[in-house]
């Protein structure tokens, strides 16, 4: 397996929001941020051995924060919903 598609995928999110997109067979992944759409299709592919048949990749914008008179910005974050083909799921709560 390719290394480089190891480090896609960082992390699958789950909140209420995932539980519910999980039922319409979508998936939600946090993603490194030089990664692409067909980076993250061929990670879920192979990791899950399932057929993704689309990928949305969005930006969230770090936070301008401030602490002790010093203003600095959290990082920006990366995540990545995957639709599954029909009758397809992967299990994002098993344990490594």
């Amino acid at each position: 397996m390719n290394e480089r598609l190891l480090g896609v995928l960082r992390a699958p999110l789950v909140s209420e929001k995932t539980a519910r997109l999980q039922e319409a067979n979508q998936y939600v992944f946090e993603i490194a941020q030089a990664a692409t759409k067909a980076d993250v299709k061929a990670a879920v592919e192979q990791l899950f051995d399932v057929q993704v048949e689309a990928v949305n990749v969005v930006t969230i914008k770090g936070k301008t924060k401030a602490f002790r008179s010093r203003v600095g910005t959290r990082g920006n974050r990366r995540k990545a919903y995957v639709r599954l083909r029909e009758g397809q799921t992967i299990d994002v709560m098993a344990k490594a």
